[in-house]
């Protein structure tokens, strides 16, 4: 038989006779399973980034951080904060994960006050909302909902998870209030109910840690570690057939040879390439915001990840590669109440921002946000809040800034503090890519009309 070699996108392929009646040689086998694995790896790879994100989360409150099950960290500071995914530096957070397979269901109770909250599952989807005070009830996949929990006045809610985010912010500006308010939210096993010993809070206390995943095989650790601590939703069983030749099966220790290794781990770097691309040069409809300007809407993704004919994977892939969690108040573009995320990461030129270079925002007068707006800065390589000597990383409408005499206002960013207008200056960090969130709190009709238009970031 008279071998014959085809040139493929991935090389050489070569078979025993002509590609319909040949067979593939010894060394085509071997490149074509090698490429197999290496697209199943680089799509799983973007598949896994919300649970893979949460995992990491869990692992730096828990190991890095030292929080206990069920236990508040409560980040108020910019150092506090500055391991965490477009955290927003303007309000404090107080988050606590909750391993339900390891103490059985547990109660939140939130007080009365301005808490805002929500609880969130592995996969980054709410499905409960903390808005209203009272004892909630959260109760894991496969455990008994206890009996009379709602004639007791709970409110019962069961997690698609084993382990859940509860995230709550406390609204209000005075600290003493925050303090109280943060006192009240306790959280304690259900077992404990008549007897409750609330796991408190913690602060971050200057400790190092970082809430982005992990790179290179490290990131396929985490993966496989949270696998084998959480349930497989039938939609995603055929990933999961994908990522059993590469060693990362449920039930099995994840022990990868040499082979899987050096896919995994390319794989993990082209993979993010592929994320960072589709983040941060949506070709998404739903980035859109007005034609000719470079700002995009953030939330891409729906809450529930869900279209009407298929999951959103690039969707949750673009906003959750740079932030965490998602909840329909942060989607104000649509129904006009809750948030608005905005982001750029390219100049009004066109040029992917710099941290070399000095920019200007001049934000036109009558900013439409009834409660107040933030712009804060972020990191593009860990994608939390840009770290400087200065630990300066947003400016609000809450701060003491230079206005113009017909009431807009330039913010500044880049290396060098524009002379006199220090005080609307986010300094950036040569050699760092960087990129902004505009946040808008209450957004009125001006905006949603697009009558009052974001302009974009200039070089000065």
């Amino acid at each position: 038989m008279t071998e014959k070699s085809y040139e493929t996108r991935i090389g050489k392929l070569t078979f025993t006779q002509d590609f319909a009646n040949g067979y593939p040689t010894h060394e085509t086998v071997e490149k074509l399973f090698d490429e197999l694995d290496f697209q199943r790896a680089c799509q799983a790879f973007i598949w896994a980034f919300p649970h893979v994100s949460m995992a990491q989360w869990q692992y730096a409150h828990v190991e890095q951080l030292g929080a206990k099950n069920g236990q508040i960290i409560y980040f108020e500071s910019y150092e506090d904060k500055v391991g965490g995914l477009t955290y927003n530096v303007t309000t404090p957070y107080a988050l606590a994960f909750i391993d339900l397979a390891a103490e059985g269901p547990f109660v939140i109770e939130i007080p009365e006050g301005e808490v805002r909250g929500a609880t969130h599952d592995m996969w980054q989807i709410s499905f409960t909302q903390l808005t209203e005070p009272g004892k909630y009830l959260i109760v894991g996949p496969g455990q008994e909902i206890p009996a009379n929990a709602e004639a007791e006045g709970y409110k019962v809610f069961q997690s698609p998870t084993n382990s859940l985010l509860s995230v709550t912010r406390l609204i209000t500006t005075d600290r003493d209030e925050r303090m109280v308010l943060l006192g009240k939210i306790n959280i304690y096993p259900f077992s404990e109910r008549s007897n409750p010993q609330p796991r408190g809070y913690i602060t971050p206390d200057g400790k190092d840690w970082l809430a982005a995943p992990p790179r290179g095989i490290v990131y396929w650790e985490r993966l496989a570690e949270i696998i084998n601590r959480e349930p497989v939703f039938e939609r995603d069983r055929l990933i999961m057939a994908m990522l059993k030749p590469l060693g990362i099966e449920k039930g099995k220790p994840f022990n990868p040879d040499e082979r899987q290794t050096k896919i995994l781990t390319e794989a993990a770097f082209v993979g993010e390439a592929m994320v960072k691309t589709n983040d941060f040069a949506k070709r998404l409809e739903s980035a859109h915001y007005v034609e000719g300007v470079q700002w995009e809407y953030a939330t891409v993704c729906e809450p529930n990840q869900r279209a009407e004919y298929y999951d959103q994977l690039d969707e949750r892939a673009a906003w959750l590669y740079e932030a965490v969690t998602n909840d329909i108040s942060m989607h104000g573009q649509k129904h006009g109440w809750g948030q608005i995320y905005m982001s750029t990461y390219k100049d009004k030129d066109g040029d992917w921002l710099d941290g070399g270079v000095n920019y200007v925002l001049h934000l036109p007068p009558n900013v439409p946000a009834e409660s107040f707006w933030s712009m804060t800065l972020y990191d593009v390589d860990t994608r939390c809040i840009i770290r400087n000597e200065q630990h300066i990383a947003d400016q609000s409408s809450q701060m003491e800034l230079l206005v113009n005499e017909d009431g807009s206002v330039d913010l500044y960013f880049g290396p060098d503090a524009p002379a006199g207008k220090e005080q609307n200056w986010i300094p950036t960090v040569p050699d760092k890519a960087w990129f902004p969130y505009f946040r808008l709190y209450s957004p009125t009709q001006a905006f949603l009309d697009k009558i009052w238009v974001l302009p974009d970031i200039e070089k000065a």
